[in-house]
C-alpha cells in the first residue's frame, strides 16, 4: 500500500569538511536538522620540495575527516583542487608580493577555490547548498540574502568572505555563526567526535615554514640599502622589498632601533625606515578601494557613510565612501575612502571590507592615496 501523500524531499548539502573542530561540528548540526549531508575533502596544491605537508590537505587531516564522516553516518568524497589552487591562489600570492602589494590568500582562496569553485561542482552535481565551518552568518531579510558577522566577535571570519554574489549567498550555509568557539567544542564531545580537542591553525596552509622564506625560494629579490626617512642615512641593507610592508618592524635592522616600515623606492631598491611607532608618514586619510564586490548586487551611485574594516583583526574604524568614475567606463568600480580618523599601515593589496553595524555590505582591494603625509 503506498501513501497517497509526496515524501518530502530532503534538501541536500555538501560540506567542505577538513578534519577539524569546526567543519566536523558544522556537518553535525546539518544532520541534525535533517539535510541529506555529505562530505568533501579538499586536496589543494602543496611544496613538494619540502616534507612538510599543506595542513589544510595532510593524510592527519584526511584521517580525521573519515573518521567523524563514518561517526556522523555521512559518505566522505575527495576533490583534487591542487592544480586550480596553485593558479589561483599560490601564483596570485606571488605575483603580487612581487608587484610591491601584500595579498590576503585566504580571501582568494574562499572567493574562487575553497567556496566559489566547490559550490560550482556542487551546483552540478545536484546539490542545493555548500557549507563550511566558518564563522559568519546569512540572512534572508525579505528577498534579499545578506551576510552579519559571526556572534563570536573574536572568531568571526565575515571579512576572509565578502566576494560573493547574491546568486551565491543563496547556496551556502555557515552553520557556526550563531555559536562561540566553546560551544562549537563543547557540542564536538557531547556529539563524541574524535577531533573535539585538535588545535587549529592560524597561518597560511600553504606555507611549510617562514613566510619570508617561501617568497625567498620563488621570487627573484635583490637586496639594497635601509635608509632612514629623515636623513637619508644608511643604516642597514634589506634582503628584498617584497618581503617587507608598511608599519612593519621585525626583521629590518637591530641595535639601534626600533625602526618601521615607512616607504619604498622600487626604481632605487631602496628602504625607507622611521624611528617611532606613530609618525605621521605612517597614517593615511584614506585611500582607493578597487575591485569592489557589493553583496546586494548593486553598486552604490551616491557617497554613503559606513564602518570598514583595513585588516583582519583590525577595529572596525567610521569612514566616508564615494564612487569614484573611470575615464574608460561609466560603471563605479572604484571608490575614494576616506577615514574619520587617519588609520595606520595601510597596506596596499590587502582588502577594506565595509559595514553597516554588524553586516557586510561588500569590500575589495586596497590602493593607497599617493599622498601619505597626513597631520594626525
Amino acid at each position: 500500500m503506498t501513501s497517497s501523500k509526496k515524501q518530502k524531499v530532503k534538501e541536500r548539502v555538501l560540506v567542505a569538511m577538513s578534519g577539524g573542530v569546526d567543519s566536523s561540528v558544522a556537518a553535525q548540526l546539518l544532520k541534525n536538522q535533517g539535510y541529506d549531508v555529505a562530505g568533501v575533502f579538499l586536496h589543494f596544491w602543496q611544496d613538494k620540495s619540502v616534507k612538510a605537508e599543506n595542513r589544510c590537505c595532510s593524510l592527519e587531516s584526511l584521517r580525521d575527516a573519515r573518521a567523524v564522516a563514518a561517526k556522523i553516518g555521512i559518505p566522505l568524497y575527495t576533490f583534487n583542487f591542487s592544480e586550480p589552487f596553485k593558479k589561483v591562489v599560490v601564483d596570485n600570492f606571488l605575483s603580487e608580493y612581487a608587484a610591491g602589494r601584500t595579498p590576503n590568500p585566504c580571501v582568494v582562496c574562499n572567493h574562487k577555490i575553497k567556496i566559489g569553485l566547490l559550490l560550482k561542482q556542487a551546483r552540478a552535481l545536484g546539490y542545493d547548498y555548500v557549507a563550511t565551518g566558518h564563522y559568519l552568518k546569512i540572512k534572508k531579510v525579505r528577498r534579499e540574502y545578506q551576510l552579519f558577522k559571526a556572534r563570536d566577535t573574536h572568531k568571526d571570519q565575515s571579512y576572509f568572505l565578502y566576494t560573493f554574489r547574491p546568486e551565491q549567498l543563496k547556496h551556502l550555509l555557515f552553520p557556526l555563526g550563531s555559536y562561540t568557539k566553546l560551544q562549537v567544542k563543547k557540542m564536538a564531545e557531547k556529539f563524541g567526535l574524535q577531533v573535539a580537542q585538535k588545535a587549529e591553525s592560524q597561518d597560511i596552509c600553504f606555507l611549510s615554514g617562514d613566510h619570508n622564506n617561501f617568497l625567498k625560494k620563488y621570487l627573484k629579490l635583490k637586496s639594497g640599502d635601509i635608509r632612514l626617512l629623515e636623513t637619508g642615512e644608511k643604516i642597514g641593507e634589506h634582503q628584498g622589498l617584497p618581503l617587507y610592508t608598511i608599519g612593519q618592524r621585525r626583521g629590518l635592522v637591530g641595535g639601534t632601533g626600533p625602526y618601521y616600515v615607512a616607504k619604498f623606492d622600487y626604481r632605487k631598491n631602496i628602504l625607507y625606515v622611521v624611528k617611532n611607532w606613530n609618525e605621521a608618514i605612517l597614517y593615511q586619510p584614506g585611500l582607493i578601494a578597487q575591485k569592489v564586490n557589493w553583496l546586494s548586487g548593486k553598486s552604490p551611485k551616491k557617497t554613503f557613510q559606513c564602518e570598514a574594516v583595513i585588516r583582519y583583526g583590525h577595529k572596525a574604524v567610521k569612514c566616508t565612501v564615494t564612487p569614484k568614475n573611470k575615464k574608460s567606463t561609466k560603471a563605479y568600480l572604484d571608490y575614494l575612502v576616506t577615514f574619520n580618523k587617519p588609520q595606520r599601515a595601510v597596506t596596499p593589496g590587502q582588502s577594506i571590507v565595509f559595514y553597516n553595524k554588524k553586516q557586510v555590505l561588500g569590500g575589495g582591494l586596497i590602493a593607497v592615496l599617493p599622498s601619505s603625509k597626513v597631520k594626525k
